[in-house]
């Protein structure tokens, strides 16, 4: 026996959920459905943001918002002008979820527990008469022509659905993109994003938890990056790192992971000038000794590692620095070369640059441009985000323009 509905969303993540309760509210007489693989709905949700739940980000101008995707930069700033970040604000307010501003922009509940979030969406959906069907892996999707008209079919591993529109809302599955590869859409195909570096070095090796406000660039690239960078047991993270993981996702991956990159650990500081202000610290402190305390607004212990590998000795005296080790020094500082072999991913937020090719894609409606009534919400589509809530701004302003145009 197959179920009919009106509308089907697959996926019980944030942008199934978020896509369906806009649905509803706007059209009470219509009958939802969510289909969800696993036993429980918002797992990713559930994780997110260290369990707090990082739903948005205090960036609320369009044409900066679209500035953190390094895939949908062009195609999200319409979306953005129909729902951004206020709205995003002010849905979760309406809804009984007051959120807050942390320093670095990112907004969560005033709870600090993404079960806020859930709790919202799960009642939202019981009150509104939406049906929330665990378990349900789909095996297939196909439309189905009748004198009365179109309608989708969906199977499943032990049910069969029926339904006039259907939302896929699936994130980054590639059992998923098969399918959709499978009735005419193109998948760009994906690697991951969102990834820390890998970095075995002397110079780093004792100092993990040591963080500075730096450049970074890849070598025989145009990438580059600035911002606050993290020694960790494993190499380098912080969102330097990161926004260079995510806007170079395609050009590492290419290179399997194995590249050069360079440090300036003085942020803006070119090297000439460096050695300028080495020269200025060797006539005012010709007496002490160099290692001691950092001139800079970075860490001792990065400074003293630093020094040592420039070949100056632990006990020397900045009176007694060759021009030499002064030019190594200034090196060491703004242009400190790193080998990378291979990556970590960042955190449980494992993000995927690919999917759903943009072209095929209305974002207007966010339906297809290939099969009337199928659209789409979500990370299904070739649409990533650095870190900071911007993956989950583009659920729910896809989500929302799917409900709008339905």
């Amino acid at each position: 026996m197959s179920q009919n509905f009106d509308i089907i969303i697959v996926g019980g993540g944030a942008g199934g959920f978020f896509t369906a309760i806009n649905i509803a509210e706007k059209n009470p007489k219509l009958k939802i459905a969510i289909l969800e693989r696993g036993k429980e709905v918002l797992t990713k949700v559930r994780i997110s943001g260290g369990g707090r739940c990082n739903v948005t980000h205090a960036c609320f101008e369009p044409n900066e918002l679209v500035k953190f995707y390094p895939r949908g930069e062009k195609e999200l700033r319409g979306p953005f002008h129909q729902f951004c970040s206020g709205d995003t604000i002010e849905w979760f307010e309406k809804h009984g979820v007051e959120l807050k501003i942390e320093e670095d922009g990112r907004m969560f509940p005033v709870s600090n527990s993404s079960q806020t979030i859930i709790d919202c969406f799960t009642s939202a959906t019981k009150k509104l008469g939406i049906q929330v069907l665990t378990g349900q892996s789909v095996q297939s999707i196909y439309k189905s022509e009748t004198p009365d008209g179109n309608f989708w079919k969906i199977e499943t591993q032990n049910e069969q659905y029926n339904c006039e529109k259907l939302v896929l809302a699936t994130g980054s599955n590639p059992k998923m993109w098969e399918m959709i590869q499978d009735f005419g859409h193109t998948i760009v195909s994906p690697v991951p994003s969102l990834f820390t570096f890998n970095i075995k070095d002397s110079r780093i090796k004792e100092l993990p938890g040591v963080s500075a406000q730096v450049s970074v660039k890849v070598k025989d690239t145009k990438l580059t990056s600035t911002g606050p960078l993290l020694v960790t047991h494993w190499g380098m993270s912080g969102p330097a790192i990161l926004k260079l993981s995510a806007w170079g996702a395609r050009i590492l991956f290419e290179k399997n992971y194995q590249f050069t990159i360079f440090v300036n650990w003085l942020n803006d500081v070119d090297s000439e000038d460096a050695e300028k202000i080495l020269k200025d610290l060797k006539q005012e402190h010709s007496k002490k000794t160099v290692s001691k305390k950092s001139p800079f607004e970075f860490p001792n212990r990065l400074w003293e590692s630093l020094v040592l590998a420039s070949g100056i000795q632990e006990e020397t005296k900045w009176a007694d620095l060759s021009k030499n080790q002064l030019q190594n020094l200034s090196n060491q500082l703004t242009n400190g070369q790193f080998q990378v072999n291979g990556k970590s991913t960042f955190k449980e937020e494992f993000v995927t640059a690919g999917g759903i090719d943009l072209k095929e894609i209305n974002f207007k409606t966010m339906e297809s441009k290939i099969h009337e009534n199928l659209f789409f919400a979500g990370e299904i589509v070739n649409i990533d985000a650095i870190t900071g809530g911007f993956n989950f701004q583009n659920a729910w302003t896809s989500g929302f323009i799917v409900a709008n145009s339905i």
